[in-house]
């Protein structure tokens, strides 16, 4: 054992593991969770997510509504290890809190629905682990249910996600008759005995199951293989491969992202949880496993790699930011390296501030632990941060490293917000800025033209949420208008444009003159860029700053209909100064005057948010709903089949979609789900912008709450 900041850390680095549960909406991941707590002593009941008893689901929302809306985190032991859990939302709305657990997170679960299979935001969530290159473990869970069928979605996980998988479990019994698994790699049967599924038999392979046993064992050796030179060697010399060199290659893999092991069970019958918490044991990797975090030293620019030690200088990213009734702010944080005990001052890079910890608690959902130390590898939150904001690292002065920033989705729906009262308006702003320092996806902006503030956010569900909120947490009555879609505007061809700004007005004058040349970019989705190319000296360096400035500045409001200018290269290209009157506001003013005449030059076009929408409808309303989105300009990309029900994918504008929920209803008498998740930005048709331009389409209809 090795003391640390007055504690003795009880559990060495190689027995942690941090791990997060991910899937599709309606999968299972909190009653998984919640499993997870109960088999590892964490709870002593079960709580039901039907019941709004879930321990992980604690806010009153997701009570209501039977979802998970803000990813939860709980420390737990099981058997000689310490997992720190993260249970995050599956419904697209709240896709920022799978973004930032996974930036943080060694390892992933991934839960499946057995009849569902791979569903859309099963790849979304898929993408994003791969993007942060997060090892990840399967688990087909509901194999109680009808229809659901084991084998058919580890091909799905396959040939949908491109995955290197196999099957290390297969079910025994069919639908309401699962009542147990084979474990292909143990070469064992476990039998559950009761209900709880706290009492099993493990057994020998009985001779009707050898054959099966038999077939798919060799499937997972050839996979394995396919990852694993030693595995490689055996299978290619005819040699049996032992248990242990065949569990040992399987968390090589998986570690390597090489490979990704399936287990199978029903979270809610209580089958298959403990497998699945052995594997997180067996098979996903310590701190120690996985590569150091990358980043740079903010003084010289230096690349660093941070090293997973607790003697190392302390390093930690603050990967959310939540507010508690009793103590204020929250800054949930995971250790890279070093040590940290309450009461120290730190440093925040990000900020180049120094702060104070002056509590440190570990979390159990809504629960707070105090704790006087935490080390590597540790997930906790710091009570006693001012200006600390999601993403910011957190390190020593002495020591200061940048870890490369988290990456937040733009909003793609807003609707205006007011209170009722000139009383409840400094509590508006105060909850709204409260509300954005929790969530980097949500935004407030205000409209100069319309004096209106406009709440921004990732879709209807996310906004109702939020202004939910307004009214039950921070006691503030409001007035919202409609949801309406947040257009963007862009350019389609390349303009030089000229911006001077001089003012005279007796005593000193102002100068700024400044020439840019605008393009559309080559990528879209790239934002605004900024160049400076000015080599003459035609404008001192102090200004270019402000020319910059004055750019993004004009970027905020387009010169068709007000919308956010996205996607255009501004390169600053010469200008001039005068020795007396020029000034910064003077050069942020001609680079604001010179953005928004190259926009009334450069063929100014609106973009909209495109939704990408999976209908399962059965066969015999199938031709309504093909019908209905072609005439919401709809572009059907798929058709396919999922058990006895057809599904439908396609493209189609979020604001031909709004309230869809209730025109699937009535087109199919209930019968038809769908998911939808924005896709990407595309200019809008020339008779739909006229409209969005003169106004029609975001009318301001109001609605109370």
């Amino acid at each position: 054992m090795r003391i640390l900041g007055g504690r003795l850390r009880k559990i060495p680095l190689e027995k942690i593991r941090n791990i997060g549960i991910i899937a599709h909406i309606d999968a299972g991941k909190t009653t998984t969770s919640e499993r997870v707590l109960f088999y590892t002593g964490k709870n002593y009941k079960l709580g039901e997510v039907h019941d709004g008893a879930a321990t992980m689901d604690w806010m009153v929302q997701e009570q209501e509504r039977g979802i998970t809306i803000t990813a939860a985190a709980t420390t737990c032991i099981w058997k000689d290890i310490s997992i720190n859990l993260i249970d995050t939302p599956g419904h697209v709305d709240f896709t920022i809190e799978v973004e930032r657990s996974l930036k943080v997170l060694d390892g992933a679960v991934v839960v499946f629905c057995g009849v569902g299979g791979v569903e859309p935001q099963s790849e979304t969530v898929w993408r994003q682990a791969d993007r942060y290159n997060v090892p990840r473990i399967a688990f087909v869970n509901k194999m109680d249910r009808t229809g659901s069928d084991f084998l058919a979605v580890v091909a799905q996980i396959h040939e949908r996600l491109g995955a290197n998988v196999a099957a290390i479990q297969l079910p025994v019994g069919h639908e309401s008759g699962f009542s147990g698994v084979l474990d292909l790699v143990e070469e064992k049967l476990i039998h559950y005995e009761d209900d709880l599924g706290k009492e099993f038999q493990v057994k020998e392979i009985p001779e009707d199951m050898a054959a099966e046993f038999k077939k798919y064992r060799l499937i997972l050796v050839e996979k394995v293989a396919e990852a694993d030179d030693a595995v490689m060697e055996d299978y290619l010399a005819g040699r049996t491969v032992a248990n242990e060199k065949l569990k040992a290659a399987i968390r090589r893999g998986c570690i390597a992202n090489k490979f990704v092991p399936v287990l199978c069970g029903s979270a809610f019958k209580n089958k298959g949880v403990q497998m699945v918490l052995d594997a997180v044991k067996d098979y996903l990797p310590s701190p120690l496993d996985v590569p150091g975090v990358k980043g740079t030293n903010p003084d010289t620019g230096e690349f660093q790699e941070v090293i997973a030690d607790d003697a190392a200088p302390f390093t930690a990213l603050c990967f959310k930011v939540a507010t508690d009734p009793f103590v204020g702010k929250i800054y949930f944080t995971r250790m890279y390296s070093g040590t940290l005990v309450s009461g120290t001052y730190i440093y925040n890079a990000t900020k180049r501030e120094r702060e104070r910890v002056t509590k440190i608690v570990k979390m159990h959902a809504n629960h707070q632990e105090v704790t006087e130390s935490i080390a590597t590898g540790d997930i906790a939150a710091l009570v006693g941060l001012k200006d600390t904001k999601t993403g910011d690292t957190l390190c020593m002065e002495k020591n200061p490293i940048l870890i490369e920033a988290m990456r937040f989705p733009d909003p793609v729906i807003q609707q205006a917000i007011e209170p009722k009262s000139k009383d409840a308006q400094e509590k508006l702003g105060m909850a709204m800025h409260k509300l954005e320092d929790e969530d980097p996806s949500f935004r407030v902006t205000y409209n100069q033209e319309t004096g209106q503030t406009l709440i921004a956010g990732m879709g209807q569900l996310h906004l109702e949420i939020i202004v939910d909120r307004i009214l039950r947490e921070f006691n503030v009555e409001a007035t919202v208008g409609a949801p309406q879609v947040a257009y963007r505007e862009t350019i389609r061809k390349s303009v030089s444009s000229v911006g001077k700004f001089i003012s005279q007005s007796g005593g000193r004058g102002q100068y700024g003159h400044c020439v840019i040349e605008m393009s559309p970019q080559e990528v879209p989705g790239t934002g605004i860029t900024f160049e400076d190319k000015i080599r003459s000296g035609s404008i001192p360096r102090e200004f270019i700053p402000a020319v910059k400035q004055g750019i993004m500045g004009a970027a905020k409001n387009g010169v068709l209909a007000g919308y956010p200018v996205t996607d255009v290269k501004v390169v600053l290209v010469d200008g001039s100064f005068h020795e007396v009157d020029s000034s910064e506001l003077a050069f942020k003013m001609a680079g604001s005057i010179a953005f928004q005449d190259g926009m009334k030059k450069a063929h100014p076009v609106l973009l909209e948010p495109i939704m990408d929408i999976e209908v399962v409808v059965p066969e015999e309303f199938m031709g309504q709903i093909i019908g209905d989105l072609s005439s919401r300009r709809a572009k059907i990309i798929a058709l396919g089949q999922r058990l006895n029900l057809r599904t439908i994918r396609a493209h189609v504008p979020l604001s031909e979609v709004f309230n869809y929920a209730t025109i699937t209803r009535s087109l199919t008498q209930g019968r038809a789900s769908y998911t939808m998740e924005p896709s990407f930005y595309s200019e809008v048709p020339a008779h739909v912008a006229e409209k969005v331009v003169s106004g029609s389409v975001n009318a301001n209809a109001r609605k109370t709450f």
